[in-house]
């Protein structure tokens, strides 16, 4: 048989090929062929998945997700789940987007909408659940499942519709919360002003909040607590703020498509009202300030915006109070919904978790992945992990359980279970359905939710460093926070369109390493030739 040998600069070429073939499999273009649903499961094979969650250090919910599994793993016991947890949901994202490259990603995963639409940028990556849902063995409510889980219609729908992207189901939510208002109620009347029965005007907030800290003294004490330290209101997440802003004026911030319409003049006019409030000492973030429950709770603080999950951290018998106890100063708790330009139109966003699914070589792998991801939604799991926090449940089934509305009957029996401000921020939340909203999902637009909460962190910090904010700044500013996310220049249509953002680290060193390794792979193949070069050079 006849040896041909590859010319060096063929050789080098193909060795360049099956690099760049490598490395288009980086941020979410690996191949792999789409997911078909299997006519039955295989119950005598053996499976091990990989669930990603997160928690807030929360011991209770950590306990809630390990029963989930015993639970599960006693319905099926071929199916071993693996327990993975994160503190935070932009970490899960980053190893997610990283382990996409190499194929290892989990097989379910605690995420967001907005996660997913860069998730899908790869082929076949995330599994699409239409075809899941309506199979009527496997699907929600199917006939061979091995535990009562709730069929579609028993999931909420506007939870439900969150996990749409592109036309078709890529989640299941699993939890939902809104934002709410804390506020010290004590102090507000302490100031001579009376709280709203029902809800509260961004007006009346700018007011309350300028009033208190008018109250400073030459001593640089607070005459409404007592104390040198006064940020009147905190927001926690003024990506949120921003965008509920919008919303409420009926204002641009982007469409289903894409196009991106934040940088318009309703946020510039926002922007320089906050810059004002800002510099009358009334307004700060989390970012720039700390928690808002800690200043809360501390009387630092008048009012509070955080997500109602985060409800068991407030107020003065917060279970989970991170502050020390002779800090606490005891006041009266009131929950709100975020304020208002309208308060007959309320807009509030829907937010919380949800579950995907990734895809793998063996469908009956992520049908069995599939079979945990519905166990998450049976009432018992629900009703649990709803109790941890000011969640509510995602399925209709849940929320009308006896157990549940028991739950919701007691509040304020005791200051653990029962805490009376987390079980108000749930029904905040019960009460809302129909005032909640969510924004439109796509490749991208994680970048857009980011770069609408720097715009305000931006101006409150200028403020507090006597900066001069003002239309020149709105508009080099706007320029800055496009180029820092990434999104593109302005179209004629007055949109941006975004991208996928930089790369996380982890898959910048993935991306080094790789094209290290491919460099030296190509100067062993140089050296080789020229060695063999030589040698028949001499032997000729």
């Amino acid at each position: 048989m006849k040896h041909h040998r590859l010319r060096p600069a063929a050789l080098l070429l193909s060795a360049c090929l099956a690099g760049a073939l490598l490395l288009t499999g980086c941020h979410g273009s690996r191949e792999q062929a789409a997911f078909a649903v299997p006519d039955s499961f295989d119950a005598s094979r053996d499976y091990e998945i990989t669930f990603w969650a997160k928690n807030d250090t929360n011991r209770t919910q950590t306990e809630i997700y390990r029963q989930a599994i015993e639970d599960f793993q006693e319905l099926y016991p071929n199916i071993t789940v693996t327990l993975r947890l994160y503190t935070d949901y932009g970490d899960i994202y980053n190893d997610v987007i990283t382990n996409i490259s190499t194929g290892t990603t989990p097989n379910v995963c605690i995420t967001y909408p907005d996660h997913i639409a860069t998730y899908l940028t790869g082929d076949n990556v995330v599994v699409p659940l239409d075809e899941l849902f309506a199979d009527e063995q496997y699907g929600l409510g199917g006939s061979e499942l091995a535990f009562d889980g709730p069929a579609q219609d028993e999931i909420v729908p506007q939870f439900l519709e969150e996990c749409r992207v592109n036309g078709h189901y890529y989640a299941l939510p699993y939890m939902r919360s809104t934002e709410a208002c804390y506020v010290n109620k004590t102090y507000v009347e302490a100031l001579g002003f009376t709280l709203p029965e029902d809800t509260l005007t961004w007006d009346f907030v700018w007011q309350v909040s300028e009033a208190a800290a008018a109250t400073k003294g030459d001593d640089g004490v607070y005459g409404v607590n007592g104390q040198e330290v006064l940020l009147p209101f905190i927001y926690k997440s003024t990506d949120n703020m921003m965008i509920q802003m919008l919303r409420q004026l009926d204002a641009g911030y982007s469409t289903a498509s894409g196009d991106i319409q934040l940088f318009n003049d309703t946020t510039k006019t926002l922007l320089l009202d906050i810059a004002d409030h800002t510099a009358r000492g009334g307004f700060s973030t989390f970012k720039i300030s700390g928690y808002p429950a800690n200043f809360l709770n501390a009387g630092q603080c008048i009012f509070a915006v955080d997500s109602t999950a985060g409800a068991t951290w407030m107020g003065t018998d917060a279970p989970l109070v991170d502050i020390a106890e002779e800090n606490i100063v005891p006041f009266e708790t009131a929950v709100y919904p975020v304020p208002q330009f309208d308060p007959d139109d309320p807009q509030m966003i829907s937010q919380g978790p949800s579950v995907c699914i990734f895809n793998k070589d063996n469908p009956q792998e992520v049908l069995a992945s599939w079979l945990f991801a519905q166990y998450l939604l049976t009432d018992s799991v629900q009703i649990a992990y709803s109790q941890t926090e000011g969640y509510v449940p995602v399925t209709t089934r849940a929320q009308q359980d006896p157990e549940y509305q028991d739950y919701l009957s007691r509040a304020g029996e005791d200051t653990d279970t029962h805490y009376k401000v987390k079980i108000q921020a749930a029904r905040l939340l019960l009460d809302h359905l129909d005032d909640t909203f969510t924004t439109p999902v796509f490749n991208g637009s994680t970048s857009l939710r980011d770069a609408a909460g720097q715009l305000i962190e931006e101006v409150t910090k200028s403020v507090r460093r006597s900066q001069t904010v003002d239309d020149a700044y709105i508009d080099s500013l706007y320029a800055d926070t496009a180029a820092l996310y990434h999104l593109d220049s302005v179209a004629a249509n007055g949109a941006v369109k975004a991208d996928l953002g930089p790369l996380p680290a982890t898959a910048v060193a993935l991306l080094a390493a790789l094209a290290a390794a491919w460099a030296l792979i190509l100067l062993y193949l140089l050296i080789g030739w020229r060695r063999g070069r030589k040698r028949r050079t001499q032997g000729g």
